[in-house]
């Protein structure tokens, strides 16, 4: 089934234009408290398994979480936390996680997903744009919460996943004898969960992700990655990503499905897991699809469980979603597309298609139309066979970015269509290829990078002049990486790239770190100001001093 040519009855730029629809029959938009769409059939599953702990085996039932997540709502209520307020949720992936999502946003809460790597200094910014008041973390990270609240006025308690003294814990919430709060959600307007996102381009800005969205995009991911009770799916990706948070927390859980949870990415602890727990679906980023597919390691595994390979996150190289499959003896990783401010999904390859395109990242999903905006005529859309900017119009659009009008202006048109960045070309089938970026973030291992907040980072050491960063690909880490390209101060002492490199991993998460660094003599730009990052990208005469490539292995 394709997506199909349809003509608007209101073009957007007036005049004709092409506009892809998917011929999937539409979904009614889920006007229903996320909380309630994901765990509402949970007390039917009853004593089946819905998380499985990767590491420790200890297993948590629908019964179990759907009475957690509500002791965890009255706890939270009866702490203070009311509609409207924003919780930080600051926690690697566990099987506590959806416990607490769902009972902050049952409590009435905006949650806030905080990057588990993010410095204090990067969570206070968080903190303070949200205008945060409550934060769960866990023991492990507690110190970092701290020293975060410490920086911004208004967090009125820090309460934690596990145990730490001085602070309440879920095992305190769950004995809680408090009534069950009935926050008065409006789902069509409240928002459910505010991660952050660099859009386009620029600095992390809130994504506000209604109810209705979030729940919405869930039904419209559905009849094209079907999930039911019995299946198996590892969750290794983060939760705090809205693709972690979408397809590996709340797509399986709504259907039923076992969770498999791990904390982070280890090769040896991932493989060990898909082999115990007889894994039957996983959804990678490109690196882990990248050892997947090279790795001696996986040869001394069981991976015979699998029944099919997804990517998401970053682009995936054609032929190394061919090499995956083969070697676990499956079809090619088949791929999805979408982005933060689209809940996330916006396209997918169809579990059941037997032979999608090589490198296609999919079809629209339902109730879901596209247009491809010519990059040389503004006023004009690309047909099939020709690259546009990719644009997006469905009940999944973010309602926009936190305290940012100008900002949402710049990437929502007044008809509702969401401006990408991205550029893609469709075939005549339907298939959608995402074959370049118009907008300069840079995707470190599924990470988002923002060069502006890099290169603002480097113009503040004193022995730099001029910087640029961009994204590079390397094909040892099966990712880009951030490739920084930095003029000297004159009359400085000298700076090599590794002190370059320690200092900016001193002052950023480790996903964010600068990991390949060429000193130049100037950085192009245009008579605006503008940096000319494709000049620097497609560069080839040899960098003045060498390149350094210092990579950091671990969570994808």
């Amino acid at each position: 089934m394709a997506s199909t040519l349809h003509q608007p009855s209101h073009p957007p730029h007036g005049g004709d234009e092409h506009v892809f629809r998917s011929t999937y029959p539409d979904v009614a938009p889920v006007s229903v408290a996320v909380h309630d769409t994901v765990l509402g059939p949970a007390a039917g599953y009853g004593d089946a398994v819905a998380l499985i702990d990767g590491v420790t085996g200890a297993r948590v039932s629908y019964a179990r979480l759907d009475h957690d997540h509500r002791r965890i709502a009255a706890a939270l209520a009866a702490a203070g936390v009311r509609k409207g307020d924003v919780l930080a949720l600051h926690s690697p992936n566990s099987t506590v996680y959806p416990a607490v999502f769902h009972g902050a946003t049952r409590a009435g809460a905006s949650v806030t997903t905080v990057n588990s790597m993010a410095t204090a200094e990067e969570f206070a910014r968080q903190l303070q744009d949200c205008a945060a008041r409550w934060i769960i973390t866990v023991a492990a990270l507690l110190d970092t919460a701290r020293r975060a609240a410490e920086l911004v006025p208004g967090v009125r308690e820090i309460f934690v996943c596990d145990r730490a003294e001085g602070h309440t814990g879920v095992p305190a919430m769950l004995a809680s004898t408090a009534p069950e709060p009935d926050a008065g959600i409006d789902p069509d307007h409240d928002i459910a969960v505010l991660p952050y996102s660099s859009g386009t381009t620029g600095t992390p800005k809130g994504v506000m992700l209604t109810h209705r969205s979030v729940a919405t995009n869930l039904a419209q991911i559905r009849p094209l990655l079907p999930m039911k009770p019995g299946d198996r799916i590892l969750a290794v990706l983060p939760f705090f990503h809205i693709y972690g948070l979408t397809c590996l927390m709340n797509a399986p859980l709504q259907s039923g499905a076992t969770v498999v949870v791990l904390p982070r990415f280890e090769l040896e602890s991932f493989l060990a897991a898909i082999e115990k727990h007889r894994v039957t679906g996983l959804y990678m980023a490109p690196p882990i699809v990248l050892a997947l597919a090279k790795q001696p390691a996986v040869e001394r595994y069981d991976l015979s469980s699998l029944e099919y390979l997804y990517c998401g996150a970053a682009p995936l190289d054609a032929r190394l979603a061919e090499a995956c499959g083969a070697r676990l003896g499956l079809p090619a990783v088949r791929q999805g597309y979408g982005m933060t401010e689209l809940s996330p999904g916006a396209h997918i390859v169809p579990l059941a298609e037997p032979a999608p395109p090589p490198g296609t990242v999919g079809r629209l999903v339902p109730g879901t139309e596209m247009k491809l905006l010519s990059l040389d005529d503004p006023g004009r859309c690309a047909g099939p066979g020709e690259d546009g900017e990719i644009a997006i119009r469905g009940p999944q659009v973010m309602k926009g970015y936190l305290g940012r009008p100008e900002a949402t202006a710049e990437m929502i048109d007044a008809e509702g269509w969401l401006r990408t960045g991205d550029v893609g070309r469709v075939d005549d089938g339907g298939w959608l290829f995402v074959v370049d970026r118009v907008k300069e973030l840079i995707k470190y291992k599924g990470y988002q990078v923002a060069p502006a907040e890099l290169e603002a980072l480097l113009l503040s050491h004193e022995a730099i002049a001029d910087a640029a960063v961009v994204g590079a690909y390397d094909e040892d880490a099966g990712t880009e990486i951030p490739h920084a390209f930095v003029v000297r101060r004159p009359g400085t002492e000298p700076l090599t790239a590794t002190e370059l490199q320690e200092w900016v991993a001193a002052r950023v998460a480790p996903y964010k770190k600068v990991r390949r660094v060429s000193f130049v003599s100037g950085v192009p730009r245009a008579a605006s100001g503008k940096i000319l990052r494709r000049e620097l990208r497609t560069a080839r005469e040899p960098r003045r001093l060498g390149e350094s490539t210092d990579r950091e292995d671990g969570t994808p």
